[in-house]
């Protein structure tokens, strides 16, 4: 716990005054060229304290199955619209194939069950939403270097990008759908999954299925849901608005470690 609370401690240094202007609301000041790049800087920051100090790829704390929460508040979207996500929900998500691809020498193409019969990893950990609220859940699923392996990815990688099926702004360009990003270094993590299950049962639709990011380091927002593909790039420009994730676009910070 003290190891905890010392890292938290160093990264609060090279990110409380974005805290603060997101909590109080000042979006004037929050877009102003010269706070954004203060906002960014500390951003940097506290990217580089956490690699540092995570340098060894320690594990985010795990807990018992004693210790997983009675209840797991949803977040985001509880079931993406549209007649396509019925159809793969009634089906038990039996024509539901995962796409990986982008800059890699071996694009892949699973369904469900194919990521099934991977090589599992089960862990209990607590999620932490920037709501405010968090709980402890039980997540199986694939771990997300294993699909990168396998793909091969390019030299020039420097991203991972999950598309989602939930959309949570409609455009005619359908630039409203989910989508979130990883560098490297938190998509070989060890503790980074594709969850298909969720406290020893399939994942619920409201947490996400059939598949969903856990990257147990960082906050909710990140974790995210309904993932359907997953592309490898060496920039962020042409993904959404360019700053990696649905919520970083409308002002939320690219990197959210706990």
């Amino acid at each position: 716990m003290s190891r905890l609370v010392s890292r938290r401690s160093l990264l609060r240094a090279g990110s409380a005054a974005a805290g603060t202007l997101l909590l109080a609301g000042c979006d004037g000041v929050f877009e102003s060229p010269a706070m954004r790049g203060a906002l960014d800087f500390g951003q940097f920051v506290s990217l580089r304290v956490q690699h540092l100090l995570l340098s060894g790829q320690p594990l985010a704390r795990e807990f018992a199955v004693a210790d997983i929460s009675p209840e797991f508040p949803l977040n985001g979207t509880s079931m993406p619209g549209g007649f396509g996500y019925f159809q793969m929900m009634v089906s038990q998500f039996a024509r539901w194939r995962l796409t990986v691809d982008g800059l890699v020498r071996r694009p892949l193409s699973l369904s469900l069950d194919e990521i099934k019969a991977l090589p599992a990893r089960t862990q209990i950990t607590l999620h932490c939403c920037d709501e405010g609220w968090s709980a402890i859940g039980q997540w199986t699923g694939v771990q997300l270097s294993h699909l990168l392996q396998a793909c091969e990815l390019m030299p020039n990688v420097r991203y991972i990008v999950f598309h989602c099926l939930d959309e949570l702004e409609r455009t005619p360009d359908r630039s409203g759908l989910y989508y979130e990003s990883l560098d490297l270094f938190d998509a070989f993590h060890p503790q980074t999954i594709l969850a298909y299950g969720m406290n020893g049962q399939p994942l619920p639709v409201a947490h996400g299925a059939p598949l969903r990011l856990r990257v147990e380091r960082q906050i909710g927002y990140k974790n995210a849901k309904y993932v359907t593909r997953i592309e490898a790039v060496a920039t962020l420009d042409h993904i959404g608005r360019g700053k990696g994730g649905f919520w970083e676009d409308r002002g939320y910070q690219w990197y959210a470690g706990l």
